[in-house]
């Protein structure tokens, strides 16, 4: 369980108050990328301006895939020197976690990385397509996942977002939500996208999703999926909490199906804010 925070407190007060706090930052549009006054500052800043996988941050699980190059800190990041990378190669075991095609970073070991019921949070990333190969007729359309709001205790994610053909989708898969984000990212490969994902975790009818995008030349984050009045806090087996995930994900892909055998991904400026 997270101790940081009164959960009563968040209970009875950020549920009411926050949904109306919200609603004007992202339908205005032209924020910074550190947004000034807004909110307090981050709980959890994932720069990588250590240089090392963990980003100097005691308790930032790193890939458990073994080859050498499934994780690896890359010069330049999305705003300072440095960023990260995480790799999948299908059929090679080397870029295999717990039996499964994947490379992630992780928060689970971090209170400040968890999330509880109650809890009101903002989680901002960017997020960088590195030479992806685009979908083309008769590929296989399974997809790949690049960020998760994921249950402790081995459960499906509360959400995700991954690439979808030639888009890019969020989806929350134990209450059948999916709605396209981006549509078309070709012309943004290589280039740096950011994301927020605004979140109310209610194990009622309480909770809600907010998703913004800001797309390479814009100023400011477009609101792109919202849902309301949902039980975001939803896991398939008792978990205490939920923490964030990024990297890439293969789940339903592999060699026998043509699927695109490398993927390469890059991640910086996760951050998680406790909303008021």
């Amino acid at each position: 369980m997270n101790v940081k925070r009164s959960l009563p407190l968040l209970l009875s007060v950020g549920a009411l108050a926050v949904p109306s706090l919200l609603n004007a930052p992202s339908a205005q549009g032209g924020e910074p990328h550190r947004p000034p006054g807004r909110i307090a500052s981050a709980e959890l800043d994932v720069d990588y301006e250590s240089g090392t996988l963990d980003s100097g941050i005691a308790g930032l699980t790193t890939t458990h895939a073994t080859a050498p190059d499934a994780s690896a800190v890359i010069e330049p990041g999305r705003t300072g020197t440095h960023g990260v990378q995480h790799k999948v190669t299908l059929g090679d075991p080397a870029y295999e976690s717990d039996g499964a095609p994947r490379s992630e970073s992780a928060t689970d070991l971090l209170p400040r990385g968890q999330f509880v019921p109650g809890d009101t949070q903002r989680y901002e990333f960017s997020v960088q397509l590195k030479d992806w190969k685009p979908f083309t007729a008769g590929d296989s359309d399974s997809g790949d996942i690049f960020f998760q709001g994921k249950y402790a205790g081995g459960n499906p994610p509360g959400f995700y977002l991954m690439t979808k053909r030639n888009d890019i989708a969020f989806r929350a898969p134990n209450l059948n939500l999916q709605s396209t984000v981006v549509q078309d990212f070709r012309p943004y490969i290589n280039q740096w996208l950011d994301f927020r994902v605004d979140a109310h975790w209610a194990t009622d009818a309480t909770g809600w999703f907010k998703v913004s995008v800001r797309l390479p030349g814009e100023s400011g984050y477009r609101p792109m999926a919202s849902y309301q009045d949902i039980v975001s806090y939803k896991p398939q087996n008792p978990a205490d909490h939920g923490y964030l995930k990024w990297g890439l994900y293969r789940p339903s892909e592999s060699p026998a199906k043509g699927d695109v055998p490398t993927r390469i991904v890059r991640h910086d400026d996760i951050r998680i804010f406790d909303l008021p």
